[in-house]
């Protein structure tokens, strides 16, 4: 992950990328198009669903840091963030 911060709207047009993508496969499934493309188009979709969620746990990373840093009752802000990371890790 660089250390460039990445903007809501980045993250927005991401996530409209992957949503053409599943329109496309939905596409693809209804011609009868090759398993083996479909399956290479899944791929895609998943590396970029993954690339999305990791930028997204590095915003809330971050946000929850600087917070819990202020925050006297840090202890349960880090707890929640290992939660997040571990159910995001599933």
């Amino acid at each position: 992950m660089d250390n460039k911060e990445i903007s809501k709207e980045e993250i927005l047009n991401r996530m409209k990328k992957i949503e053409g993508q599943a329109k496309g496969i939905q596409k693809m499934i209804e011609e009868d198009k090759c398993c083996g493309d479909i399956m290479v188009q899944i791929s895609a979709i998943r590396s970029a669903i993954n690339k999305v969620g990791g930028l997204i746990m590095d915003r809330y990373i971050k946000e929850c840091l600087r917070e819990s840093l202020k925050d006297k009752n840090s202890d349960n802000s880090i707890e929640e963030i290992i939660e997040t990371i571990v159910r995001y890790v599933k």
